[in-house]
This record gives C-alpha cells, structure tokens and sequence, in this order.
C-alpha cells in the first residue's frame, strides 16, 4: 500500500490510539539534517581539534553507538557542550538547507487527527526546530523540550510526562539513534527506532525497541492500530 493510501487507511478506522502521546526525536527522525551535518564535519573537527572522518568511514560508524563514534574521533566529553552550541547557531543561519523527510508533515497531521498528542525532544535548539517544522506543524506540537545534552534526554522525557499529564504507560519515544532507545528504557516508556536517520538497522534492533519503523506510514500504522504492527 502507498504511503498516501495508508494514511487514509488510517483516517478512517476511528479505532483508539495506541498511545496518547508521541516523543519524536527531531534531527534524523522528523529533520532530514544528516547530510548538512556531514557537510561542516571538517570545519568542526578542525575547530574543536578532534579527528576526521572520511567518507568510507561514514557508513561504518552508522553500526556504533553514539558513546562509540564520540570515542572514535577523540571528542572529550567536556568539549561536546560547546561543540552542540557551535551546530546550533551555525544551523540557525542555515536552516533553508534542511528538510523534513518525506511524510512526515502527513504523519504529524494524521496522529494529533486521530487524538495521538506530539511532543519534540532533541538536543537541537527549539527556534532552529520550529523553523525547519514550519507553524502549521509546530502549531500540532504540545511541547518542545530542547537543547538536551547529548546524553541528557531522559530527564526531558520526564518533564514531558510530568507537564503534560501523561502516564508512562501511554507515551512512546520515536527516534534515529541509540541514545534515543536508551534514555526511553531509563525512565520506563516504551520505545521505537525509525531507520530513515542516522544509525543503521542492526545497532538499532540489537537493543530491541518496542518497534521499528522504515517510513513515517509505518508509525501511523503502528500507533493506529490498522495495520499489522511494525515490530522488529
């Protein structure tokens, strides 16, 4: 079935969402912003004197973990706040560049039509999130909590739980990387890997998410119910 198919599909079962509330990671998940990064990796390495990574590398270090590949170009840990805050203004300047992926804009739409609640947690910076989202979509998202530190996200999905009034049993975390599953685990929601982003498939499905995702018409067919469910 097509993506556009799909999503009808789902308008149309009026049955009971699977949880009340989506926690989308955004760089990877909703934001096409791979390719931007990969284009001032250089700049950066040079900038922060950690080591290059060249292009027959790139695919290889999708199979590590986030811990692994900061550890293989030789970013101490103390640099990375200064290094997000670098991106983040950099982006800022840029943000025409970036693009969500293809049918996100109609997941995000399909979801809050069929009572599922969004919110954004990334380590992005929230004016850079809503101006690549655009304010139809941002106006659809309950809450951003941004500007996370690389391993700080657990504490955001907490405050998103805790401000919006959500049980841990009704939210789901979606995200593109391994410190998405993991910082979902630590506070006990139950959490999915998308494999349109930045970590490949076998790094993702060895922590075992609660599902996977290969496009955004699987995440409205999991979370709707009408299809069969998108489980590693």
């Amino acid at each position: 079935m097509s993506a556009p198919a799909l999503t009808l599909a789902a308008a149309a079962t009026g049955a009971t969402p699977r949880y009340r509330l989506a926690i989308f990671d955004f760089d990877g998940t909703l934001a096409d912003s791979g390719d931007w990064f990969l284009s001032i990796a250089d700049d950066l390495a040079e900038r922060f004197r950690f080591r290059r990574v060249d292009s027959a590398e790139v695919e290889a270090l999708r199979g590590r973990t986030t811990r692994e590949v900061i550890r293989h170009v030789g970013i101490p840990r103390w640099k990375l706040p200064a290094i997000a805050r670098h991106i983040h203004k950099r982006l800022a300047d840029e943000t025409d560049r970036i693009e969500l992926f293809d049918g996100v804009a109609a997941m995000i739409d399909q979801l809050v039509a069929n009572g599922v609640r969004i919110a954004v947690v990334t380590s992005n910076a929230e004016h850079n999130a809503r101006a690549i989202l655009g304010p139809a979509l941002v106006a659809k998202i309950e809450m951003f909590e941004c500007g996370a530190s690389l391993f700080g996200k657990a504490p955001r999905f907490k405050r998103v739980l805790r401000k919006l009034g959500v049980a841990h049993a009704d939210a789901i975390s979606i995200g593109d990387e391994t410190r998405d599953l993991t910082a979902a685990r630590k506070v006990g929601i139950d959490a999915a890997a998308v494999l349109w982003g930045y970590a490949n498939r076998n790094i993702l499905t060895a922590l075992n998410p609660d599902a996977v995702f290969d496009s955004p018409a699987e995440v409205i067919a999991f979370m709707l119910g009408n299809q069969h469910e998108a489980v590693a």
